[in-house]
């Protein structure tokens, strides 16, 4: 199959290897596929043995001091003689001193039971407690009190809760009891969930939301319908805020600097001026507008001399345009690694559960029942941890070089009007069979540099208010460095994908051509990347701006909605992340489209032998032409069949294969 085929490389065994689209490929870096393939088992080993010793049902259904879980038929544990209960019919847990407990090293200092109710209303002595467990079958004080002897005061004082016993309600989810009173809420649980229950301001949003479900989900149908547009549009509009935004630059620095000279003007001029102070502020101006003038000139020079590349810009938005219409699935990449990663992060956060609640019982004081973990599951965790890095960091790689397999096929085709069928799937299926080691290897990397910030940042918050200003710097200092080398890593990872599904070779040659690539061509690659990230940024503006404008228009007109702001801004967060994953698509769609114009224009010269790739359009921007081949027959025309073959990039020849 894939690795077992042939593998036919134009000039790629040669000393000076060429930038060739290849049709047969064979697997990259096999080895770093194996290894997170082996990565992977420990991950699976992992999820087995936490579902194996973990009790994740502990943290959902809640257990009582004794190490019963609510809810469940127990098992009796050695030494404990309060446990191993029938606790089908007592799903909640009960805190017999709600009212006062504080939470020490990570515990409750409360006793705890299963019971079957909360009480819904106060109880302020014993007869009540033993009213309310007679008539309702919740009994609120420990199993080994009979209820007649509730109401005995030498009996009931340790063993039945602290009167008053307050109002509680059962949380809809873990099952616990909480008491209602704001008193003995405060010492229960977190000030933010106070905040929740006891405001009036919660009810406002859930009632808000509630209300205006139906607004929220077709404003952002109407965020989708206006990123599509945006994308369509980018062809015909780039130009003109390009212009824009050059002409609202330079006018700020000559407006900024002839303030400046007219400050310095004023002030030399004024005889008031004779305090030394005064003075020095004149010469603080003259420096100042000599700065913002050099910076003027220069950007005005820069302007000048790159508006060319300006204009390969706007020729890389319409031809990115113009692809995503023509390769629509393209738009819909982001959804399924959106709904993959859910997936994932749903596996892991369930598999993280049960490792928290992995451990040994032991007997404590009074036959309580405490569970502490063992010691090697702290090393579980932290692999546990690097699995949810570099896995994430694959399959957004998978994403990336989907995009780019897609396009570079695209381009790398003759007939622009007759695009290959299906070229999104044909990319999955390629990278899929040949280069998962690569996009293994360089989720890899990003990971090594991720796992260190994480340790940074645990370390950062665990000595918060304890270091002095010098540690702090030093701390901040190393996460700035590491973002930095971060970012430059992804910007070096995208383009290496990119070489891998044109030329088809492995992470690190296609790294080393991606980045002497990159350095050739610096000054387009900045222009790109400052005035597309720009025309990104205000289609981002743009999407957002007018659908907060739609729901601004459709909450104020609807009088059944009294608290529309929270609803607003659930409506501005998803209208940015639709943005954001459509614009994102385009701006890789962008990137790898100047990678493949780079290698065309560094490989071909538009000579009958190696004509050009790109469009007619872009060659007539660049001054370029193909030069129309003469017909030939016989071998002639087998051979420039056969030159045209290897030189294209076609769909997988599985029978070749």
């Amino acid at each position: 199959m894939s690795c077992c085929g042939q593998y036919e490389v134009s000039a790629a065994d040669e000393p000076h290897r060429e930038w060739r689209p290849q049709i047969y490929r064979r697997c990259t870096d096999v080895p770093w596929l194996v290894i997170f393939f082996v990565f992977w088992v420990g991950m699976v080993f992992i999820a087995g043995y936490a579902v194996t010793v973990g009790a994740a049902e502990r943290l959902i259904f809640g257990y009582d001091s004794y190490g019963n879980i609510c809810g469940r038929k127990n098992s009796p544990i050695k030494g404990a003689s309060l446990s191993g209960q029938d606790m089908t019919s007592r799903k909640h847990v009960f805190f017999l001193n709600t009212c006062k407990m504080d939470f020490t090293d990570h515990k409750i200092n409360s006793l705890s039971i299963c019971v079957s109710s909360c009480p819904q209303e106060e109880l302020n002595g014993l007869e009540e407690i033993k009213h309310f467990a007679q008539y309702n079958g919740s009994y609120l004080c420990l199993y080994n009190l009979n209820i007649s002897d509730y109401t005995e005061p030498s009996k009931a004082a340790h063993l039945c809760p602290t009167l008053p016993v307050p109002p509680s309600k059962s949380l809809p989810l873990f099952n616990r009891c909480v008491p209602q009173t704001p008193a003995c809420y405060s010492h229960f649980i977190l000030a933010l969930i106070h905040m929740v229950n006891e405001s009036d301001f919660f009810q406002h949003i859930i009632s808000g939301i509630i209300m205006s479900k139906e607004y929220i989900i077709g404003l952002c149908f109407f965020a989708v319908a206006l990123a599509f547009i945006m994308v369509a549009v980018f062809r015909y509009i780039a130009e003109l805020l390009v212009h824009i935004f050059i002409t609202l630059v330079i006018f700020g620095l000559l407006f900024v600097s002839g303030v400046l000279w007219w400050l310095y003007y004023d002030k030399s001029h004024d005889p008031t001026i004779i305090l030394e102070t005064e003075m020095e502020n004149t010469r603080a101006l003259l420096g100042f507008a000599i700065v913002a003038t050099t910076i003027s000139v220069i950007i005005i020079v820069l302007t000048l001399v790159m508006r060319k590349r300006v204009n390969l810009t706007i020729q890389l938005f319409r031809m990115a345009s113009s692809l995503i219409q023509d390769v629509p699935l393209v738009l819909l990449q982001p959804l399924w690694t959106f709904l993959i990663l859910a997936l994932f992060w749903t596996y892991w956060v369930a598999v993280l559960l049960s490792l928290g609640t992995a451990g040994n019982a032991y007997v404590i004081a009074d036959d309580q029942v405490e569970y502490r973990s063992v010691y090697a599951i702290r090393y579980m965790w932290w692999y546990h941890l690097i699995g949810l890095i570099w896995t994430s960091e694959f399959l957004l790689a998978c994403q990336q070089m989907a995009i780019a397999g897609a396009v570079v096929c695209c381009y790398f085709n003759r007939d622009k009007h007759n695009l290959p069928s299906y070229p999104i799937l044909s990319s999955i299926s390629r990278f899929f069979n040949y280069h998962l080691g690569t996009v293994a290897k360089g989720s890899f990397i990003i990971t090594l540099v991720r796992i260190p910030r994480i340790i940074l940042l645990y370390v950062y918050s665990s000595l918060k208010g304890k270091e002095n200003a010098c540690a702090r710097c030093l701390l901040k200092s190393c996460q700035c460095c590491l973002c930095c080398c971060e970012k430059c890593l992804q910007y070096l990872n995208q383009n290496a994908y990119i070489a891998t599904a044109i030329n088809g070779t492995n992470f690190c040659t296609s790294a080393k051509d991606a980045f002497l690539l990159i350095v050739n061509n610096a000054l387009n690659v900045a222009t790109i990347n400052c005035f597309g990230d720009f025309l990104l940024f205000l289609g981002k503006v743009f999407i957002v701006c007018f659908t907060v404008f739609g729901g601004l228009m459709a909450f104020n007109y609807t009088r059944d909605l009294n608290f529309w702001a929270i609803p607003l801004i659930m409506v501005a967060f998803f209208a940015y992340l639709v943005a954001h994953c459509f614009l994102s698509v385009f701006e890789m769609v962008v990137d790898v489209l100047f990678v493949c114009y780079a290698v065309d224009l560094a490989t071909n010269d538009g000579t009958a032998e190696k004509p050009y790739f790109m469009d007619k359009e872009l060659m007539k921007f660049i001054g370029k032409t193909n030069e129309k081949a003469k017909r030939k027959s016989g071998s002639n025309k087998a051979n420039e069949e056969n030159n045209s073959y290897v030189a294209e990039l076609q769909p997988m020849d599985r029978d070749a294969t």
